[in-house]
């Protein structure tokens, strides 16, 4: 088998070797949990995460602001339709008595009448 680069088996391993010790160094410079910086990260972080909840917070609270807004003004608007309702059934009986009683004085007046034309062939 050939190889581009001329490397052998030996010099691939060295490499491969090279790279993970290359890894474990960079693994072990890494600065402590309690280091200042990796400190000031964690706080940075934190106090991102408390706003955002904050800010989440003040959404959720308006949203339900809001939906108690709507079911406010829902059920006022179901109160005046349910007061006009009822307005128009006391007007539809008032014009229902009206026209009975223009009725009964129609039947009234021609009763009479006959009664009258009757008296009078009399």
């Amino acid at each position: 088998m050939s190889f581009p680069n001329k490397q052998g088996v030996v010099d691939r391993l060295e490499t491969a070797a090279k790279a993970r010790s290359e890894m474990l160094a960079r693994f072990r410079a890494r600065p402590s949990a309690d280091d200042p910086a990796v400190l000031a990260r964690q706080s940075a972080r934190r106090a991102v995460v408390d706003a955002r909840e904050a800010r989440a917070a003040e959404r959720a609270a308006q949203r339900q602001a809001e939906i108690e807004r709507a079911a406010a003004a829902a059920e006022a608007e179901r109160l005046a339709e349910i007061e006009r309702k009822h307005a128009e059934q006391l007007a539809a009986q008032e014009r229902a008595k009206a026209l009975q009683a223009e009725q009964k004085a129609q039947r009234d007046a021609r009763y009479l009448a006959r009664k009258a034309k009757a008296q009078k062939k009399r």
